[in-house]
């Protein structure tokens, strides 16, 4: 087994029973106003305090930090430290109570009643949560993953990227990140779709990505534009990979998880926010440095999470498919936003400081790594 990293952060002098770590933390998310929500299929919203490692040693500013994620191998920074016990140890003392989520809108419900403190979530959910707060409940503290997103086809029925007119796509939800993707990319090849019906050139079905394969195997829809492990999944049905989102994004990549805080949360515990968030690069840092036994690591995981582990045939390409970097690719997250509301989902969002990289980059400096951009869109 490869060993845990341990964190080169020297705390400060213990004081009223408290120490101070350092920590990071900055992601993008895409949403609309009561219409975009989460990429999401995982089991239900479950307290699974009683999985994660002890707490040892002295506590911060609180005793116990709730953080929500999914059982979704796009969370894999979440699944891995939280299972590895990477993150517990930043915390020291400080407990862990985590909690399973299925769907972006339902995470950010708990973050506004103080459910959770702190979570990995996709895009769509976080700019939602933002925008329809005014810009008052969450920060973007860090990313998480990117890509991990395929358009995949019954080849029986196409075979090039022409051959989508009159064919019925699945996406996961009505304005979620994907089946925003999917309109954007539509229109761009001169589609025509009513993004609320799905109606048009061609049929976009939103289907839950849990139905999504017995969809494709009754022959109710022709196609996906889904993350993984659902895109895997149909691939090991006879479908076949059409085309990876990665290849429309400037460098390949994109964001699909970032890591929110509550900003009440931020401002009155921001040394156990900038623990998880030190945590999460330290995670990602030993997840790249042992991307096979992290992969089994998060599968572990999601078996205990959700009932389920994932077969090898759909585990392998849907990890190797997905990127674990801190950096949130803030620029990625505006052009999400505009993509909605080319698609008619989305009024134009004012995304002014949904980003709050300091931590993250305090972070990323002790760690000789370069600082990572908000687009203009932190805080100020």
């Amino acid at each position: 087994m490869a060993p845990i990293p341990q964190s080169t952060h020297t705390p400060a002098r213990p004081r009223a029973g408290r120490i101070r770590r350092a920590a990071v933390a900055a992601v993008a998310v895409l949403t609309t106003a009561g219409l975009l929500s989460a990429c999401g299929y995982g089991s239900k919203s479950e307290d699974k305090s009683s999985a994660a490692p002890a707490a040892t040693g002295a506590k911060l500013s609180v005793d116990t930090v709730k953080i929500g994620y999914f059982a979704n191998l796009t969370h894999g920074t979440a699944l891995v430290g939280l299972q590895q016990g990477i993150i517990q140890q930043e915390l020291g003392g400080t407990r862990i109570k985590a909690q399973v989520f299925n769907a972006g809108p339902a995470e950010i419900e708990a973050l506004n009643a103080g459910s959770i403190d702190i979570g990995w979530i996709g895009p769509s959910p976080a700019i939602n949560g933002f925008t329809k707060s005014e810009g008052k409940s969450l920060r973007i503290i860090s990313g998480s993953a990117s890509g991990g997103v395929k358009l995949v086809v019954n080849p029986e029925k196409i075979n090039t990227l022409d051959d989508l007119k009159g064919k019925k796509i699945a996406t996961p939800q009505l304005g979620n990140t994907q089946d925003v993707a999917l309109l954007n990319y539509l229109a761009e090849k001169g589609y025509k779709v009513d993004a609320q019906t799905g109606d048009g050139d061609v049929k976009v079905l939103r289907t839950d990505n849990k139905v999504t394969p017995d969809a494709y195997k009754s022959g109710s829809i022709d196609g996906a534009w889904v993350p993984e492990p659902t895109a895997s999944k149909l691939v090991t049905l006879g479908a076949k990979v059409l085309l990876n989102e990665k290849d429309v994004w400037p460098d390949k990549k994109f964001v699909i998880t970032n890591l929110i805080v509550s900003q009440k949360f931020l401002k009155e515990h921001p040394d156990v926010v900038e623990a998880v968030l030190r945590g999460s690069v330290r995670t990602n840092a030993w997840i790249k440095a042992n991307p096979d036994q992290a992969k089994d690591v998060a599968n572990a995981r999601i078996k205990a999470d959700a009932g389920n582990s994932l077969d090898a045939a759909i585990l392998d390409p849907a990890w190797q498919d997905i990127d674990f970097i801190d950096d949130p690719l803030a620029g990625t997250l505006q052009a999400e936003a505009d993509h909605a509301v080319t698609a008619g989902l989305l009024k134009k969002p004012n995304l002014a400081g949904i980003y709050d990289l300091t931590l993250l980059n305090k972070v990323l400096k002790e760690n000789n790594q370069p600082a990572v951009d908000d687009a203009g869109l932190g805080t100020r």
